[in-house]
């Protein structure tokens, strides 16, 4: 029900196209003031702890997801695909490389020297000479008499019995057209005024007859009937059934069912903007618990951990670096050193004490002879120098 008065109607200013004014927004009534406060009390009272239950399983959801689910998905994944490709890929793929494309090839290599190279052999040595010889004879036998009798026998004919018609169709032209004159009588006396006269004085005075017999007995009581018997039966029904369903439907809507669904529309309109406040409420005080439950558990765990990293771990592990690990690695390099020149020096030794030997039960290898090279330009350029040069006439 509309409790609020409204002011009369007025002439409300439209809006120009290229403004965007905003609505104001429309004055509230009393039921929505009423109900709002307490619903929303109640509502956050109800909400805030299934949101904090909700950030919570949130949070253990999205630390499960990162920590368990998602690696266990993708190391299911990756051994159902290697699965995948080893059932249904990789058979096919070995099947398709080692089984069908030789075999492939071999019938295609089987079928061209069995099919095509026998057939383009006999296409070209045997068809296309004996197609030539049938073509040769078809002309000789054919092509060449039949040119010969066209040109020779029938134009000479077709010319004279064309000329005999020219001179026959000057006398038949004048009679052709009187007889031509009577049988355009005989039809139409035959077949077109038989015709237009049984249309004109049968049809259509038969079709008016019959009009004007179905006017008299049939439209114009039809139209009697109408206006005078079943207008106003129309009418009477009509507003009986007015009074009778219309108009307590429309008293019912007006007077009972629209405050009604108005009262309940604020309600709900009422309570599920209170869920929607709530929530939100209930999301920043979530929030504030999860902050102050993680700056707690920092302090309880992080904060100590990260003291004694800073403050024991890490003095401790720079003195036995400096102390023991370094000296110990320094000793270990230069024992490794020496390790390393004696290892070299005993393998030169060795080698030097093999080449020894040979030469003693071998003797020394022979020498390359060097073959002189005749060439006209010295094998490095030399740099030039102010006391060079360049030329003849100023060579020493």
């Amino acid at each position: 029900m509309d409790l609020e008065k409204r002011p009369p109607q007025e002439a409300v200013p439209q809006p120009s196209p290229g403004r965007t004014d905003r609505q104001p927004p429309q004055a509230e009534g009393c039921l929505a003031v009423a109900i709002r406060i307490p619903v929303r009390i109640v509502v956050l009272v109800l909400v805030v702890p299934v949101r904090l239950v909700w950030d919570a399983l949130a949070v253990c959801g999205r630390f499960i997801h990162r920590t368990v689910l998602r690696p266990v998905g993708r190391a299911i994944g990756t051994v159902l695909t290697w699965l995948f490709k080893a059932v249904f890929v990789w058979p096919w793929v070995g099947l398709w490389r080692y089984v069908l494309v030789p075999v492939g090839k071999g019938l295609a290599w089987l079928a061209r020297m069995l099919v095509v190279v026998p057939a383009a052999w006999l296409y070209a040595r045997v068809l296309t000479p004996v197609g030539h010889g049938i073509a040769w004879l078809g002309r000789v036998l054919f092509v060449i008499p039949a040119r010969w009798l066209y040109a020779r026998v029938l134009t000479p004919i077709g010319h004279g019995l064309a000329w005999l018609a020219r001179r026959l169709g000057a006398g038949a032209a004048a009679a052709g057209r009187g007889i031509g004159a009577v049988l355009v009588w005989l039809f139409k006396a035959v077949f077109v005024w038989p015709w237009v006269g049984l249309w004109r004085y049968v049809v259509v005075p038969v079709g008016v007859a019959l009009a004007w017999l179905v006017r008299t007995l049939v439209v114009v009581p039809a139209v009697w009937l109408y206006r005078s018997v079943l207008t106003p039966v129309g009418h009477g029904i009509a507003t009986l059934l007015r009074w009778i369903l219309v108009v307590p439907a429309v008293a019912l809507w007006r007077w009972v069912l629209a405050p009604v669904g108005r009262a309940i529309a604020v309600v709900a309109r009422e309570v599920g903007d209170a869920f929607g406040h709530a929530w939100r409420i209930a999301g920043h005080i979530s929030l504030a618990v999860g902050r102050f439950l993680g700056k707690l558990l920092r302090w309880i765990f992080v904060e100590p951990v990260r003291w004694a990293y800073r403050s024991i771990l890490t003095p401790v592990g720079h003195a036995v670096r400096d102390a023991i690990w370094r000296p110990a690695a320094a000793a270990a390099r230069s024992v490794g050193r020496t390790a390393r020149q004696a290892l070299a020096s005993a393998r030169d030794s060795v080698r030097q004490a093999r080449a020894d030997v040979r030469r003693m039960l071998f003797g020394a290898p022979r020498e390359p002879v060097p073959v002189p090279v005749a060439r006209r330009e010295p094998d490095a350029p030399e740099t030039r120098t102010l006391g060079s040069s360049t030329t003849a006439l100023m060579k020493d």
